[in-house]
């Protein structure tokens, strides 16, 4: 059991950066704030880490992201000097600390004589998987907590491939981490001195044009509206310099930046929530999209990885959801593809198990394979390393209902730059056929159903809130319903035993990883699934409904949404 009084103690003790000595002070009597930042360090998995910043063991600090990196370099040295010689990729978004991280992490590497290559300016998550593999690299590092508040920083790691670690590379992270006794001793090195020993490089303009050429690859359209008006907004983060350079190289003449938002500041400013999915991180987007008279608006998060887009409607501007953005580009994809005589025989389109069910009606049209996964990119770039050492199926797209998507797999985690440029050439495709993306989407729903989907998130702060948060997963799945809002339960999947629950009461296996996810299928085809957040004190209910109209559709989802939240 944590003594966490010992363990403020000893914190309180040590030689600490004055801002963190002072705020360990400043709650020396306050016992709740102690547990809440002492009981644990901040946890790791498949997705890194990620946390508020500030002074203790359950905060993002030099010392907490010392640890990490020293689990790291100790996995990176039990896999021999060759691993140690091709070494890390570290990237960092615009957050407070992200650079700072990045080079501790750096430091804490090179006294393992770990080569690594450090971005010299912010740069995106997708950039950084795209480095790994162009470089090849045996591990990569991103400082971000993507979309969180400003208060959040994070610890991503990214394997040889590419991708977000495999849970067996987590665990053996996890493993070196819990060997370290003391996190105040971890050896570091200056990075001038690794600079001279040449076990530090810095990457700049050279990778960039890489990526860019990489990015050019997905052109596929020439005969397109390439005097559509765009506005683009980073939101303060690492997106600028890709994407706004990807839409030049594109062709496109009208690209209007929203300026306020250009600014890289972890302090995000201009917005309360620096999230694409969010309205409110569109306002500026959307007061300069009226200015200029912009067709399309596109919003990518502080590490580049999601895309928000809306599109003129009106005298206003209307958001697109991230199911709805993920039909219209894969259909417009498969439609390129056939138009050109590209599609495979044995194509396949991956998703995620709460994402909308519309991509699969999609996909069957065109004779392509739906393939869901667990939540979570790590598991569609999985399923993308399968394919290719198999050759069962040929990747075409792969995206998740939380604004993530990734077309070509030059990089393997989602990719907001790549989607950005290829959501304008659609959108211009539309245009110069006298459309919006809005038309095109009730063109899908007129062809195969209104699809709706709907997130509600609840937030359980602290130790208390996790076990509280644990005993509602726990009941639901002690007490499965016959029924949810007058409909029969036809389906009851459980990720955490694995097990499919017929309504006659037979079983079945599911053929995917244990992960704690309950999700009710009911009579009618509607959905309810349910999940612990992996990255935030959340418990997320996704809803998904179809009809033969918009208002059926809308009052589907409404008396779904009214028996769980």
């Amino acid at each position: 059991m944590v003594n966490v009084r010992d363990l403020y103690n000893w914190w309180n003790e040590m030689s600490l950066p004055s801002y963190l000595a002072e705020e360990l002070v400043s709650f020396a009597e306050d016992s709740s704030l102690i547990e809440d930042r002492f009981y644990q360090y901040v946890s790791f998995g498949t997705g890194g880490m990620r946390g508020v910043l500030g002074a203790g063991t359950n905060r993002m600090n030099v010392y907490t992201i010392r640890r990490v990196a020293e689990g790291l370099a100790r996995y990176i040295e039990s896999n021999g000097e060759a691993a140690k010689e091709r070494g890390v990729v570290i990237a960092y978004d615009t957050r407070h600390f992200s650079y700072e991280f990045a080079c501790e992490t750096a430091s804490v590497l090179g006294a393992h004589g770990i080569r690594s290559y450090v971005y010299k300016e912010a740069r995106p998550t997708p950039q950084l998987s795209f480095t790994v593999r162009q470089l090849h690299a045996y591990a990569g590092v991103v400082i971000t907590a993507s979309h969180n508040p400003k208060q959040y920083n994070g610890f991503k790691v990214y394997g040889e491939d590419g991708a977000q670690l495999t849970p067996q590379s987590a665990n053996d992270i996890v493993e070196h981490m819990e060997n370290i006794e003391d996190i105040f001793s971890i050896k570091v090195c200056e990075l001038e001195q690794l600079e001279q020993q040449r076990i530090l490089s810095w990457l700049g303009s050279d990778m960039d044009a890489a990526y860019l050429e990489h990015l050019l690859t997905l052109k596929d359209n020439d005969d397109i509206a390439l005097n559509m008006k765009l506005v683009y907004t980073p939101l303060h983060g690492a997106g600028l310099v890709p994407v706004s350079e990807g839409l030049q190289a594109f062709g496109f003449q009208h690209i209007h930046i929203v300026n306020e938002q250009a600014v890289q500041d972890g302090a995000f400013p201009t917005v309360s929530y620096p999230n694409p999915e969010e309205p409110a991180a569109f306002a500026l987007a959307m007061e300069l999209g009226r200015k200029v008279g912009a067709d399309l608006l596109l919003a990518t998060d502080p590490d580049a990885d999601r895309l928000g887009v809306a599109v003129k409607n009106g005298e206003g501007y209307e958001l697109l959801t991230g199911n709805q953005l993920g039909a219209l580009l894969l259909h417009y994809l498969l439609s390129t593809k056939q138009s050109n005589d590209t599609l495979p025989d044995n194509g396949v389109m991956l998703k995620t198990i709460v994402t909308s069910e519309l991509g699969a009606m999609i996909a069957k049209q065109f004779g392509v394979t739906t393939v869901n996964t667990l939540t979570g990119f790590k598991y569609i770039a999985e399923k993308i390393a399968e394919y290719e050492k198999t050759g069962a199926f040929s990747y075409l797209f792969g995206y998740e209902e939380s604004y993530g998507y990734l077309i070509e797999t030059f990089a393997r985690d989602k990719d907001a730059v790549q989607v950005a440029l290829k959501v304008a050439e659609m959108a211009a495709f539309y245009a110069k056929n006298g459309q919006t993306l809005l038309d095109g989407l009730q063109n899908l729903y007129h062809q195969y159903g209104y699809y709706k989907e709907a997130l509600v998130s609840q937030v359980f702060e602290g130790k208390n809130g996790q076990d509280e948060m644990k005993a509602i997963l726990d009941n639901l799945r002690r007490n499965v319903p016959e029924s949810i809002a007058d409909l029969a339960v036809k389906r009851f999947e459980d990720y955490l035993t694995g097990l499919t629950t017929l309504a006659d009461g037979t079983t079945e296996s599911i053929v995917l990883p244990k992960e704690n996810v309950l999700k009710y299928i009911l009579e009618d085809n509607s959905w309810v699934a349910i999940r612990p957040s992996g990255t935030e004190p959340k418990c997320k209910f996704y809803f998904g409904v179809v009809g033969e109209t918009e208002e059926e559709a809308k009052e589907k989802l409404k008396q779904l949404q009214a028996v769980f939240v």
